[in-house]
């Protein structure tokens, strides 16, 4: 994304080590389901789905701003993207999407433990991190959801200051505990 981009709002908790742990509230969000299971394979066709309805693909012709981060997640038969809506926005107001396969919902609130990294994402990469996260949360021992969420920031032609996310959940007892 640009530089001027929205990015969704949160709240940071605290910091250890390499970790970022973070509050999450609720937010709007467009998301298409695909049985494509790897970055690679998902990324472009789910893209190009999201951004028709954000560029007017919906009932109105309405165009959204676009924000950051666009939300991956990936399980053994299928994964998700999702574009998080801009603030303001809610059922009462979100245009219909025409693709069928984009919902609209509301996600719930969370707590999180994020690892940054830059450069282009790639699965190979996506699953580094996953493990450096999880080696790092389970020696401060935080327990965390065994399933992470990709988050990527930048367009595919923004070329420097990359920033990449992998975010496990985690309950708001590890988040909030000190240490």
């Amino acid at each position: 994304m640009m530089g001027n981009t929205p990015e969704q709002p949160y709240k940071e908790v605290r910091k250890v080590g390499n970790i970022e742990i973070r509050y999450y509230p609720k937010a709007w969000m467009a998301t298409v389901t695909s049985k494509e299971v790897s970055y690679k394979k998902s990324s472009n066709n789910n893209f190009r789905k999201l951004a028709s309805y954000i560029f007017g693909g919906n009932e109105g012709e309405k165009e959204i701003a676009m924000t950051a981060p666009v939300h991956m997640n990936f399980e053994e038969s299928q994964s998700e993207m999702s574009f998080v809506m801009p603030e303001g926005y809610d059922m009462k107001n979100l245009p219909v999407p025409l693709n069928n396969e984009i919902q609209l919902h509301e996600s719930d609130a969370e707590y999180v433990a994020v690892l940054r990294f830059g450069g282009y994402a790639s699965d190979d990469k996506i699953a580094k991190k996953k493990q450096e996260l999880f080696t790092e949360l389970e020696s401060l021992g935080i327990n965390h959801s065994n399933n992470i969420r990709y988050l990527g920031y930048n367009a595919p032609w923004d070329i420097i200051f990359r920033r990449n996310e992998v975010v496990a959940a985690i309950s708001k007892e590890d988040a909030l505990k000190e240490g």
